[in-house]
């Protein structure tokens, strides 16, 4: 007799993680790219350059080394140092190094928090629109993201006012980004002191996504270290540093939450790559960091063509980025439905962009992400198709 099938029953939290939608258009840009199609990628946050010679020289020479062992579960010491020494020559902030945690990716520094922080039930204020993984991190840990709507009155950024007006009884604390993804704002000193009084006044914890740092166009870029020590930090060596591949980033903590994370990190992760860890030190030498600034001037550059470019075209842009690689574009003139827009876009005008959708509820399918994560040639590409696309016999053949 044939088995009987019974459907498979897997746990509600995953029918409530939503998809990644960028991950979607990017598979979807790599097979039209298989068929022979030209695609300008402007989706991926991800830097398009190689990570640079002397950090991979480093993790060669660390595996001609055969340091191929397990590390700690916190980090090798002298990385952990050496973020130490940077937070001070960087930030004027003397962090000890037994204050630092050494993660696979910044996601699995936003997993320890959550983890950490989290009881069932429990909610984080967080901005809308905002990276997506952060509540979905919450809720894997029986969590959730309270999502606050922002707008350009308050560059997309949380302040006492909104903590005020959306603090809930189950709610815990405040996960705030700067320079944010997707819109590339950046907190000044007074507005995170603002935010961690606001916290502070309520019990409250305080994580600050920092992960951008680094690649601040206009102005010093603060750590909210330099306000509040007991502030919560996650940094990464994917983005400034251009380590996407080698998945390592970092935290920040108070003293005491470590030993307790680290036994999560014990159990979770056993330790990072051995190699990427030792290769990240180069990172920090003169020398690396030169080719570091080199290329976030490349990007300060890009932005500067895209910007007036987007907003010449009719995109609405309130607030210019000033930091990462992004640009959150109002495309209301042109769709009411940005996730229809892309995957068209996409499919008959060859430019990958990625939909509000990913970043929140909050007029998200009014709203685009474009990443200047390509060459300035291939950007003028794109404009020149977006043009053709926005303008009124564009929008004509477009369906709109």
């Amino acid at each position: 007799m044939p088995e009987m099938q019974f459907p498979r029953r897997y746990a509600q939290r995953v029918a409530e993680i939503e998809p990644f939608r960028v991950v979607e258009v990017l598979q979807r840009a790599t097979a039209l790219q298989a068929q022979g199609r030209d695609i300008v990628h402007l989706a991926a946050g991800e830097p398009d350059f190689a990570t640079a010679a002397p950090i991979v020289e480093a993790g060669r020479a660390s595996l001609a080394r055969g340091e191929t062992y397990y590390t700690g579960a916190a980090g090798i010491p002298e990385l952990r140092r050496a973020i130490s020494d940077f937070y001070a020559s960087e930030y004027n902030l003397d962090i000890a190094p037994s204050r630092i945690m050494v993660t696979p990716g910044a996601s699995g520094a936003l997993l320890l928090i959550s983890a950490l922080l989290m009881n069932p039930g429990d909610g984080m204020l967080m901005a809308d629109p905002g990276y997506p993984c952060n509540r979905h991190f919450l809720r894997l840990v029986e969590g959730r993201g309270q999502l606050v709507p922002v707008d350009a009155d308050t560059r997309y950024q949380l302040n006492s006012r909104l903590i005020e007006t959306h603090w809930q009884p189950n709610t815990v604390g405040v996960m705030a980004a700067s320079p944010a993804n997707p819109t590339g704002t950046v907190l000044s000193m007074d507005e995170l002191s603002d935010l961690s009084r606001a916290v502070k006044a309520r019990r409250g914890y305080l994580v600050v996504d920092e992960i951008y740092h680094g690649l601040g166009f206009d102005a010093a870029t603060p750590s909210v270290l330099s306000v509040d020590p007991d502030a919560f930090v996650i940094n990464s060596f994917s983005k400034y540093f251009g380590m996407t591949g080698w998945r390592l980033g970092w935290l920040v903590a108070p003293e005491d939450a470590v030993a307790e994370m680290e036994k999560l990190a014990q159990n979770l992760f056993i330790s990072m790559s051995t190699m990427a860890q030792y290769a990240a030190l180069a990172g920090f030498e003169p020398a690396t960091r030169a080719i570091l600034d080199e290329r976030r001037d490349t990007f300060r550059q890009r932005r500067d063509y895209l910007l007036p470019a987007l907003q010449e075209l009719g995109f609405g842009v309130p607030c210019a980025p000033q930091g990462a690689f992004y640009i959150y574009a109002d495309a209301s003139r042109f769709t009411s439905d940005s996730q229809a827009f892309c995957m068209n876009l996409l499919e008959q005008h060859g430019v990958a962009v990625t939909p509000g959708l990913d970043f929140g509820h909050h007029r998200a399918r009014e709203h685009l992400r474009f990443s200047y994560t390509t060459s300035m040639e291939r950007l003028e590409i794109a404009v020149e198709r977006l043009a053709k696309v926005v303008g009124p016999d564009g929008l004509r053949a477009f369906g709109e």
